[in-house]
């Protein structure tokens, strides 16, 4: 087993880090923003750079650069 087997979430990537998106945590709208946006369960995410405050970070999901906060992405679990 390597580190990938361990489901953390989105928040706890690194820069240049992949991983796959398990499931969210979130509800209501933000749920639903987050699924149109492509982040549903098997969707490869890329960190691609966090700000220098940490907050926001851009994601590349789906050939798309998201930035998200820290409050959204660690309601997304990956591994």
């Amino acid at each position: 087993m390597n580190n990938m087997d361990n489901i953390s979430s989105l928040k706890d990537l690194n820069q240049g880090q992949k991983a796959r998106v398990k499931s969210l945590l979130s509800t209501g709208s933000i749920r639903r923003r987050l699924q149109d946006i492509g982040l549903i369960e098997g969707t490869e995410v890329e960190c691609l750079q966090k700000s220098p405050a940490g907050d926001p970070v851009a994601y590349l999901i789906r050939g798309a650069v998201i930035a998200l906060r820290s409050e959204d992405s660690s309601n997304i679990l990956v591994n």
